[in-house]
């Protein structure tokens, strides 16, 4: 595959763990790397993230080939796998760097994230504002290797099993025409 028609996209929606497993097995997507964005710390390590004091968010950056799969698409399944009503939380995981935002990397993507949020919003699919952030993509810092394909190399992991698992079961039976073979 051309590199040149790859397309980058950005998004925090909690626990990179998490978002990671969701994106990686999807038609057109070709490599999801977890990682750090949106803070004031360069090069920040995981410790420090944690603090909530860096002002970054943990978020993946998905490489895609939009000929395989829409940055919509992209969009649809952020949305479906995380709440974009709760702020700076996620279930149990608390702060803001859990923050839901998208991190667009060109006015497309941008225009695209907020017609997506309207059509959200005009057709009340959620009972709450949804609050979302929709930000010019700074730095984006990868995280440390152990963070990278965490779901896939400790899927027996406790909160492996218990939060990531059962969205993605639910993710794979609501997308599978969208899922690799």
């Amino acid at each position: 595959m051309d590199d040149k028609n790859l397309e980058t996209a950005i998004f925090a929606g909690g626990c990179f763990w998490c978002t990671e497993a969701f994106f990686t097995d999807l038609k057109g997507v070709e490599k999801v790397v977890s990682g750090y964005i949106g803070g004031t710390v360069a090069n920040p390590t995981y410790k420090q993230v944690c603090t909530g004091t860096t002002g970054h968010a943990e978020a993946i950056k998905i490489t895609f080939d939009p000929k395989q799969v829409a940055y919509e698409d992209l969009l649809e399944v952020f949305f479906a796998t995380h709440d974009p009503t709760t702020l700076n939380r996620q279930g149990a995981d608390v702060g803001t760097q859990y923050r839901s935002e998208i991190f667009y990397t060109n006015e497309a993507q941008k225009a695209a994230a907020e017609n997506f949020i309207k059509l959200l919003k005009d057709q009340h699919i959620y009972s709450t504002a949804i609050v979302t952030k929709i930000t010019n993509a700074p730095t984006f810092y990868a995280a440390e290797d152990y963070h990278q394909d965490y779901y896939a190399q400790n899927s027996n992991q406790p909160y492996c099993s218990a939060v990531i698992t059962p969205k993605l079961e639910k993710l794979k039976k609501n997308y599978k025409s969208k899922l690799k073979s």
